[in-house]
């Protein structure tokens, strides 16, 4: 009776709680066999004690009647991939004691992997040929340096520098094949150009892929589709530019007679990331004209891919809080939605009618699913234990008028026991981007704070995606206004609703929520608490500084010409103004948006003799992603706000 008391108890969902997060397991990547009746995909968890993660190969029956690991817990296993006759699983693992990534390949058959590249630099990305006889290879140039000991970093680029890859040198990506059973690769592409996105013609005689080839690549963000001929190569026999677009062509997929090619394009470089990315189509030739088959859908769509016969095309399109999978016809005329709801659908993989996609919603981290004959079953059950262990709270969508009357769109998240009638402490948290949105997806961190007593505002402002470029790119050069409007007037329908305590308000958010965050603190006392994380405020001091220059002056201008353009935007000139305790916190080798500007307000609100703290994590950048560090944030939210925002009247 003792046992079965304890064993009872145990199973009743509880709160959530900070080492929860380490419980969840990432499912991704998933690629269907040749005969249709296997999924391989990867499953990613955490090793806490060991402070790292560690992604492994998986392989499901389409019937969801067997679940197999197929690579061992002690090396990472990432990008599985069928051989053309099914034979083989291969993915890119590191394993082996060079710390370079190689592609193996596991004979399904039975035994051990073997490795298949022995790459000096390591592979990068890899693809099958369509007869199975070869890899195309894409690899970055090898160090030219030589000795021990550190070496001087050499600069002579306008890009000089990348979050989490460094200074940057002359080393470029190129594109190789290599026969199977060889060990020898030949170099498809040359210059000082990156390559990337590499696949397959239909037939196996040509490659298209992604470059941008422009006379100086660091100044420009236009990226092209091109083919090399994968047996001359591009010293042999020149290549072909597919697209002319002056923005981004991106994400080539061919159709299956080898006469198109389905891309993603963004037709208006000088609105970048604001800027709407369509589905076009060209035919694989130069001086073809591209045909743009998702304008009047005005939403972003990414990983176009043709159906077998080559009639329709399928992509990931964003869509208002959701992320659906759509097909529309190759002629453009029309569209449907074949998996839709309150889902955000990640990534997919296809075989003939089948497809399966990498699904996730409010209530459950991504898994995969199975859509066949217009049905959808559940394939992976991987955070089956995790879920039926958690308490989860409810949410709700919610729609408001912003100030000049623009209806805005969100969640509103309740605490744990929510009883109608009670107000309760209330976090406005806020998104990165800040071209993203809030979706129907899991996400860890809202779901703490409401285990922990707080309701919490996801709130998707003008800037976000999924609502049409007129709603991103009003905050081209503009940040800090309408945003700053809309967050503020979903704090008040929160407080008009009853749920949110009017005096027991808190803010936060990480990128650019954590720069919507200071543009809030400074122009508001309403919040009792406010955590800012990698963060900007003094905008000029990041030129040159951080990895977006380019991105800077098409916004704002050169700092030199436009100062007032700079000044404008940077929260640090009304840091006076702050009255807010404030948690400063960033990665010491985040060169995304560096450490320097939450130094900056630390110092400035230390001086001024406000309440504030700076926490820096040494050897992170943009994300934090050692996992005792990732508890220490966490718990740092929660004391932050629990100190300064959660207390009582």
């Amino acid at each position: 009776m003792l046992i079965l008391f304890a064993l009872t108890a145990q199973a009743q969902p509880a709160p959530i709680t900070v080492m929860d997060q380490f419980a969840i397991r990432a499912v991704s990547s998933p690629a269907v066999s040749p005969d249709g009746e296997w999924v391989a995909y990867t499953v990613t968890e955490t090793l806490f004690e060991k402070e790292t993660t560690r992604s492994r190969v998986w392989m499901s029956s389409v019937d969801g009647r067997h679940h197999l690991p197929m690579t061992l817990a002690d090396a990472d296993a990432t990008d599985p991939k069928f051989s053309p006759d099914g034979r083989y699983l291969t993915f890119l693992s590191a394993r082996g004691g060079d710390g370079k990534p190689q592609v193996w390949a596991m004979n399904r058959l039975g035994g051990e992997a073997e490795p298949l590249t022995r790459v000096k630099p390591g592979v990068s990305d890899y693809a099958w040929s369509p007869d199975g006889t070869r890899l195309l290879l894409t690899i970055r140039d090898a160090p030219t340096q030589v000795g021990d000991g550190p070496h001087p970093f050499v600069i002579d680029r306008q890009q000089f520098k990348r979050d989490y890859v460094g200074y940057l040198d002359r080393r470029r990506t190129h594109l190789y094949v290599m026969a199977i059973g060889d060990t020898a690769v030949k170099r498809l592409t040359h210059g000082d150009y990156d390559n990337s996105q590499a696949v397959w013609s239909p037939d196996g005689t040509r490659i298209a892929f992604v470059s941008n080839r422009s006379a100086d690549p660091d100044a420009s963000i236009d990226s092209n589709i091109w083919i090399v001929d994968a047996e001359k190569g591009e010293q042999e026999a020149g290549l072909v530019q597919v697209t002319t677009n002056p923005g981004t062509d991106t994400q080539p997929a061919w159709s299956p007679d080898g006469r198109s090619i389905a891309y993603v394009t963004a037709i208006q470089p000088e609105l970048f990331w604001y800027a709407t990315t369509h589905l076009a189509v060209n035919e694989a030739r130069s001086g073809s004209t591209a045909r743009l088959l998702t304008v009047e859908i005005d939403r972003n769509v990414n990983q176009p891919s043709f159906s077998a016969d080559g009639r329709t095309i399928r992509f990931i399109v964003e869509d208002a809080g959701r992320t659906h999978l759509a097909q529309i016809s190759a002629t453009g005329r029309t569209m449907e939605r074949i998996v839709s709801g309150d889902v955000t659908i990640n990534g997919y993989a296809s075989h003939a009618n089948l497809v399966v996609t990498q699904t996730g919603s409010f209530q459950s981290p991504d898994e995969l699913h199975v859509l066949q004959s217009n049905r959808m079953r559940r394939l992976t059950h991987h955070n089956r234990g995790f879920l039926e262990r958690v308490e989860m709270p409810a949410f709700e969508e919610i729609r408001f008028p912003s100030a000049d009357g623009t209806t805005i769109h969100g969640f509103l998240i309740k605490p744990n026991g929510y009883r109608e009638g009670v107000r309760y402490p209330t976090l406005l948290w806020i998104h990165g981007g800040p071209v993203a949105q809030y979706e129907h997806s899991y996400m860890f961190t809202p779901h703490l704070f409401a285990a922990n007593g707080y309701a919490v505002l996801l709130i998707n402002p003008r800037g976000s995606s999924g609502y049409g470029q007129a709603f991103s790119e009003i905050l081209f050069a503009d940040w800090g206004n309408k945003d700053y409007e809309d967050v503020m007037a979903g704090v008040s329908f929160a407080i008009d609703r009853g749920v949110a305590d009017p005096d027991r308000l808190g803010v936060g958010g990480w990128s650019y929520g954590g720069i919507l965050t200071n543009y809030v603190i400074t122009k508001t006392n309403r919040f009792k608490g406010a955590v800012s994380g990698a963060s900007e405020t003094l905008m000029r001091s990041n030129y040159g500084h951080d990895h977006y220059q380019l991105y800077w002056e098409k916004e704002l201008g050169l700092p030199w010409e436009t100062p007032e353009n700079w000044e404008r935007l940077s929260s640090f000139n009304h840091v006076a103004r702050i009255e807010t305790p404030t948690l400063w916190i960033g990665g010491a080798a985040d060169w995304n948006v560096p450490i320097i500007g939450s130094e900056q307000m630390y110092q400035a609100m230390k001086r001024l003799g406000r309440e504030t703290l700076l926490v820096v994590y040494p050897g992170e950048h943009h994300g934090i992603e050692r996992p005792s560090f990732q508890k220490d944030v966490a718990e740092r939210y929660l004391h932050w706000f629990d100190r300064h925002v959660k207390p009582s009247k």
